[in-house]
């Protein structure tokens, strides 16, 4: 499984790269973009639900959630392009759920984020690419 935001030329290109390979968006980049289209004011709860459906572990119970916060939210005009978005994305944000016994770490590519802005720290510390090898490649620099 590659694990990726929804660029569309770089899902493409994961897609033509890896074959008999599963795509998964990333899980908190895809909340924030859903919760970024609805109002900050009054919208608490939509929040909450939002967030509780990507904690649950059973890609049925999930859909089955989904499907029950359109029924709550979609008459309400100001969850119109959130919802939009949770079901335009719903279904590549869960991917890892169909995996037996998937880890949580499956749903996002924050771990590499902070590798790399880790590695991005330390390449100023240095002064040149030799000295940077050694913190790139021990195993304890980022644990």
């Amino acid at each position: 499984m590659v694990i990726s935001d929804s660029h569309k030329d770089l899902v493409r290109a994961i897609k033509e790269s890896f074959t008999n390979v599963s795509w998964q968006r990333c899980q908190p980049h895809f909340i924030r973009k859903i919760l970024e289209k609805s109002a900050k004011k009054n919208t608490e709860e939509f929040r909450a639900d939002v967030k509780a459906l990507y904690k649950i572990k059973d890609i049925k119970l999930a859909r089955k959630v989904k499907d029950e916060i359109f029924n709550k939210y979609e008459k309400d005009m100001r969850y119109e392009a959130s919802l939009k978005i949770l079901d335009e994305g719903f279904e590549d944000s869960i991917c890892y759920l169909s995996i037996r016994n998937a880890h949580s770490r499956l749903k996002t590519t924050n771990c590499l984020e902070r590798l790399n802005q880790e590695v991005r720290g330390g390449e100023r510390i240095f002064s040149n690419e030799d000295s940077a090898i050694p913190l790139i490649s021990s195993p304890s620099a980022f644990g």
